[in-house]
């Protein structure tokens, strides 16, 4: 479903002081631009077939969610490339797509449509997304006024609405209390008992063992380690 060849990720990091865009313009005409490359990613290669369920591991900055947006398209890659057999839903930054003065309800279609469902789609299963987001009595309200627990089940109502071929998911399961993480796990595990094909980034390495087939072991944006969950998480945990 995914293969992923040869994937490198740059970013320049620039040390000059900047307030806009006319000082950035300037500074690069005058060739006073300072920075320095980082390699966030570093020839990656791997292949997931349809229906795994793949957790991606590794400390902070070791590139993790920078290769769940290369594998989304939301990043082009600096070398190499990605092939996918078929639609992405990335869960990476829930409610990414949402306007603030808007209601729930304008919300749900705003984002659905920002995720590639129609608006009959969305009638359809508007009452099912209502009903799992617990927010009936504040679905007419501007999402200015809801806390970020409600913000975040909503867009994990709209984003889990339809079952996906390839679904990527970074560090969500925290999403509201507990009562509706405990719901949303169960979720996760119908999407996946689907035949989804899965991504899953997460530091709860428990979660990785229960709920993935393989994992990857992500280091200074290189694979240190590739296996089975049980393996790669030991030798992690070492």
């Amino acid at each position: 479903m995914i293969k992923v060849n040869n994937v490198s990720m740059k970013f320049k990091i620039y040390h000059d002081k900047i307030h806009s865009i006319k000082e950035y313009f300037v500074a690069k005409i005058k060739g006073n631009l300072k920075y320095e490359e980082f390699w966030a990613l570093n020839n990656i290669s791997f292949e997931i077939n349809k229906g795994e369920v793949v957790g991606i591991i590794g400390r902070n900055g070791a590139g993790k969610s920078t290769l769940l947006k290369v594998i989304s398209g939301i990043l082009v890659p600096t070398e190499g490339k990605v092939i996918c057999q078929s639609n992405i839903v990335p869960m990476l930054e829930l409610g990414s797509g949402f306007d603030m003065d808007l209601t729930g309800k304008e919300n749900i279609y705003l984002n659905g449509s920002i995720l590639g469902y129609s608006k009959e789609f969305l009638d359809l299963k508007y009452e099912e997304i209502l009903e799992f987001s617990e927010l009936e009595k504040f679905i007419d309200t501007p999402i200015r006024n809801y806390s970020s627990g409600m913000l975040m089940r909503l867009a994990f109502s709209v984003a889990t609405v339809v079952e996906p071929e390839i679904l990527i998911v970074d560090e969500i399961l925290a999403v509201g209390d507990s009562s509706f993480q405990t719901k949303s796990k169960k979720r996760m595990m119908e999407l996946m008992s689907g035949g989804t094909t899965v991504l899953f980034v997460s530091h709860n390495l428990e979660q990785i063992r229960e709920m993935c087939n393989r994992v990857i072991w992500l280091d200074h944006g290189e694979i240190k380690m590739i296996g089975d969950a049980k393996t790669v998480c030991d030798s992690y945990n070492i």
